[in-house]
């Protein structure tokens, strides 16, 4: 009787991985997309957050009208405000948008990884955008005044960032919404092991 030979099926390689392309350009995304809201949560500081308001002693000397002014902490509350804000945008919309859709694909795990970094170290850089851009938005009227201006002209001074641990406000709000998600997720993806026991228990 003949044997017939039978080839050797080639081993499962398992889940293909993501190519280095599909990293890069996921982390990119993230990171571009927080970076431009950056923008625009800078016209807004530059536009809300209050300013000192000083007085021309001499060009290009100028002093505080009220040495004992809020305008400074109100200035770093508005950029913390803005900036959880930001934070929580950016944490929603990235976990829905960029995280959600690949939940269930192994092979989409790198992808995901890279878009969650993405997603923080671009709040990082959207937070320096942000006080870049407010810090600009009056700054050439300011210098133009400081140096021009007749004596006793009253006039608001630059708006600054005093505090510049507020810069960690985005990206720490980013991630934990992004944790907060994926445990909320994780969890309804796995019934409790109360819910386990009353599944079996009705089964029986």
């Amino acid at each position: 009787m003949g044997m017939t030979p039978v080839e050797a099926s080639a081993p499962d390689p398992g889940p293909r991985q993501p190519g280095a392309r599909a990293v890069t350009a996921w982390f990119a995304v993230a990171l571009a997309g927080s970076a431009l809201l950056g923008l625009l949560a800078g016209l807004i500081w530059g536009e809300v957050a209050p300013r000192a308001l000083l007085q021309e002693v001499s060009p290009g000397t100028a002093e505080f009208v009220n040495a004992e002014t809020s305008a400074f902490i109100v200035a770093d509350g508005w950029f913390c405000l803005i900036s959880a804000v930001a934070g929580l945008i950016t944490g929603l919309l990235g976990y829905r948008f960029l995280l959600t859709a690949r939940t269930g694909a192994r092979a989409a795990e790198g992808v995901r990884a890279a878009a969650a970094a993405g997603l923080i170290l671009g709040g990082i850089a959207g937070g320096f955008v942000m006080l870049w851009l407010g810090e600009q938005i009056g700054l050439s009227g300011y210098d133009q005044q400081l140096a021009s201006s007749p004596a006793g002209t009253l006039f608001p001074a630059s708006l600054a960032l005093g505090a510049k641990s507020a810069l960690a406000f985005w990206p720490l709000v980013t991630a934990v919404v992004i944790l907060v998600s994926e445990w909320g997720t994780r969890r309804s993806a796995y019934p409790s092991t109360e819910d386990s026991a009353a599944v079996d228990d009705a089964g029986t």
